[in-house]
């Protein structure tokens, strides 16, 4: 897939945060551990103490579920990060988290069992301890109901016989019968729009420390022109489904980045997937429930659109600059790379439909050996197709952008930048023709110059893009 990677960072809650805690930071329990980090807050008490003061808080609530005792981040990373000090690693994403938030951290840097995949556990505490304690002593007898909630006479907590029910209790006069260390829950941790800074802050720390230009990572943007892929985890019982749809989506991110290239504008690609993906899903699931195989059939049916608008869409002439201007140069060269390559996917694809049109046709006891021919074909075509996908991703890394869409929004905007200086300098020069023969000053060549350098910065920058938010939803 073309688009740049996206960073692979998912927020889950915790019902269980000290144990938790010692699954991730337990060396007997992980064969890949590198290095554990706590903030200076954390005592050997503190999670059990934080754990013991939220159930306490969720009894007296009356609420239904689990109780939420800690929250986590799981931080995916590049593999070129093993070069740095373990210890080192854990603690920068610890303590940038830390300083911003301003809550208890504990955190360790694992790999997996198969070495394939580098990445932070990162337990986090919704609430602060208290600079002074809270303890409220009993000015009489207190009663507690088996919710814990507080009855006003002890006659609410009898049975019929006069003897306190199971699950009742009695806090005499003088004892403690509320204590709090730390404050209430900040809400602020429940908000999509935190799980979105907090992607941004350690996405932008991963892409300060890569080494490798090709290993910059960008946040997904939800609502953008491209789908997110789904992660699987270990021992997921919806594996094969969940690589059926991804496979799906990959097919639509690649004919968008096609798209992309030929010209088509962001907008009519948006269109296309608002009304032949997400309207035809949600009618799907209003009429069927939901269906994996019908989510992916509208996915294949949305990209054949897209590659029908993209066989008719005709791009306008490329104008000539009359202007010496390197950069753009270098721009065009890598646009015609890039068109060259569409107009290959774009052959094959054709090609690929006709076979798999003759594949439907073939049918018959007496032409298996047919079909299977037709098949050999339809796949080499396919790896055919991904190598050229692969090809056009590393053109446009090679000239300093992320991914397609990054290199097209600046070259369609310098592009109509230098026509509107071609036509500044074609009025001046019919307006003064001792400076056609040896122009001293040409108009506003500067601020052009500034412009497209301007662009060609923020297109090699890495993108913020918003997140309505999936999580990492890897959005890879």
């Amino acid at each position: 897939m073309l688009i740049g990677r996206h960073s692979f960072i998912r927020q889950s809650k915790l019902s269980d945060v000290a144990g938790r805690i010692d699954y991730i930071s337990n060396p007997k329990r992980q064969e890949y551990l590198y290095a554990t980090y706590q903030t200076e807050g954390v005592t050997p008490e503190f999670w059990k103490n934080l754990a013991r003061e939220n159930q306490l808080d969720f009894k007296t609530s009356g609420s239904a579920g689990k109780c939420i005792e800690g929250r986590e981040f799981i931080i995916a990373l590049p593999e070129s990060f093993v070069q740095y000090r373990a210890d080192d690693v854990v603690r920068l994403f610890t303590e940038s988290f830390h300083k911003r938030y301003g809550v208890e951290c504990s955190a360790a840097l694992h790999h997996n069992k198969a070495k394939t995949n580098y990445h932070i556990h990162l337990v986090f505490s919704e609430r602060k301890m208290l600079e002074q304690p809270e303890v409220k002593i009993a000015t009489r007898n207190m009663f507690y109901d088996e919710q814990g909630k507080h009855r006003r006479t002890k006659k609410e907590v009898l049975d019929e016989q006069g003897n306190l029910r199971a699950g009742c209790s009695i806090i005499p006069k003088g004892e403690v019968y509320e204590s709090h260390i730390f404050t209430k829950k900040d809400e602020w941790f429940k908000n999509k729009a935190f799980t979105k800074e907090v992607k941004e802050l350690f996405t932008d720390t991963i892409n300060r420390y890569v080494k490798e230009e090709s290993e910059k990572l960008s946040v997904f943007q939800q609502g953008g022109v491209y789908l997110a892929t789904k992660k699987i985890g270990k021992n997921n019982p919806k594996t094969e489904e969940i690589k059926a749809d991804n496979a799906a989506r990959q097919e639509w991110n690649r004919t968008v980045d096609v798209a992309l290239v030929e010209g088509v504008p962001e907008e009519d690609i948006l269109k296309i997937k608002q009304e032949k993906i997400t309207d035809k899903t949600l009618q799907s699931i209003k009429t069927h429930g939901w269906l994996p195989d019908m989510f992916s059939q509208i996915i294949r049916g949305a990209k054949d659109f897209l590659q029908e608008v993209i066989f008719k869409f005709k791009l306008p002439p490329k104008p000539v600059p009359k202007i010496d201007l390197q950069e753009w140069k270098d721009m065009q060269k890598v646009m015609e790379k890039l068109q060259k390559k569409s107009q290959e996917i774009k052959h094959i694809q054709q090609e690929i439909h006709s076979l798999k049109k003759q594949l439907s046709e073939t049918r018959g006891v007496f032409k298996g050996k047919e079909r299977k021919s037709l098949e050999r074909k339809i796949e080499q075509a396919e790896k055919s197709e991904k190598r050229m996908h692969t090809n056009m991703e590393q053109i446009a890394k090679a000239a300093g952008y992320p991914d397609v869409q990054s290199f097209a929004k600046v070259y369609y905007k310098s592009k109509k930048l230098v026509q509107e200086y071609n036509e500044e300098l074609k009025e001046w020069k019919d307006q003064t023709e001792q400076k056609k023969k040896k122009p001293l000053v040409q108009p506003k060549k500067a601020s052009v110059l500034e412009k497209l350098h301007q662009y060609q910065q923020e297109g090699r920058q890495q993108p913020k893009r918003s997140v309505k938010e999936k999580s990492m939803d890897r959005e890879r």
